[in-house]
């Protein structure tokens, strides 16, 4: 009925966004607000959001949430790779609860164009920025264009191949665009110039889950939970590939270790 695999069930239920009773045998028997989760998330996954997005994005919902409200009466949507809610004249991203504007892209590159038409052409850009020159602009660019910021990654990598942040943001961006293999290249690109890079160890383990190599996935993510163990993100993604792999017995250990900390931070006091 959902069209999930029984493994992404699994991991939502796992994360607590879904709390399915269990019946006479000890299957999951799921309400009506479980099966409103199951499918958001599903069609969410549909749209090309990532699972780690949308998990985040229901996690926020499910904390956030009052006590009188259910996520049965809100409308949310994939808006590219973020997840959006929408209420009555209200647009706001669930991962972030920050209030967004409610305009398509398209609808305002309409409205530009004939501004654009007529403005100056932009100034070229001085022959003689160097490796972190492009870095910063690539960082500014990624708010208005994907394809821009990685022509700038580039051009840093150019001048400085041993950039590491740029070898990690241009992984990112094009994992982000679905060239996951590409992205691979770089994380290990950035890991062979630092090894201790845990956001660079961390984003490879999720490009080779999402690439359903999950040995080296495993791998990865041991590798971050050893270098830093308050990896919460780590733990939880290392439990379901190690649940995907049939070691349910060391799955639970890091699901134990990722509810710990997330109850952890959520009692933090506020600095």
């Amino acid at each position: 009925m959902l069209d999930l695999e029984p493994w992404r069930v699994r991991r939502l239920v796992t994360a607590g966004l879904a709390t399915p009773e269990r019946g006479a045998r000890g299957e999951y028997q799921f309400a009506f607000v479980d099966l409103v989760v199951l499918r958001t998330a599903r069609d969410l996954l549909l749209e090309g959001v990532p699972f780690r997005r949308v998990r985040r994005a229901l996690e926020n919902l499910r904390d956030t949430l009052p006590a009188d409200r259910s996520i049965t009466e809100l409308r949310v949507a994939a808006d590219s790779d973020r997840v959006v809610v929408r209420e009555e004249d209200t647009v706001w991203d669930a991962e972030s609860s920050q209030v967004l504007l409610d305009f398509h892209v398209h609808e305002l590159a309409e409205a530009l164009a004939p501004i654009l038409a007529k403005a100056p052409p932009r100034a070229p850009l001085p022959a003689a920025l160097d490796a972190t020159d492009w870095f910063e602009l690539a960082s500014d660019l990624e708010m208005t264009s994907t394809e821009e910021a990685c022509a700038a990654y580039r051009k840093s990598l150019e001048a400085d191949p041993g950039h590491v942040d740029a070898q990690v943001n241009l992984g990112r961006l094009l994992h982000e665009a679905g060239d996951v293999a590409a992205a691979e290249g770089h994380y290990r690109s950035a890991l062979e110039l630092r090894p201790t890079d845990l956001m660079a160890r961390f984003n490879l383990g999720v490009a080779l889950e999402d690439m359903n190599r999950l040995p080296e996935a495993r791998n990865a993510y041991r590798e971050t939970v050893l270098a830093d163990p308050d990896h919460a993100d780590a733990h939880f993604n290392l439990a379901g590939v190690l649940e995907r792999l049939g070691q349910k017995s060391h799955a639970l250990k890091h699901l134990k270790a990722y509810r710990k900390l997330v109850n952890a931070y959520s009692w933090e006091p506020d600095a």
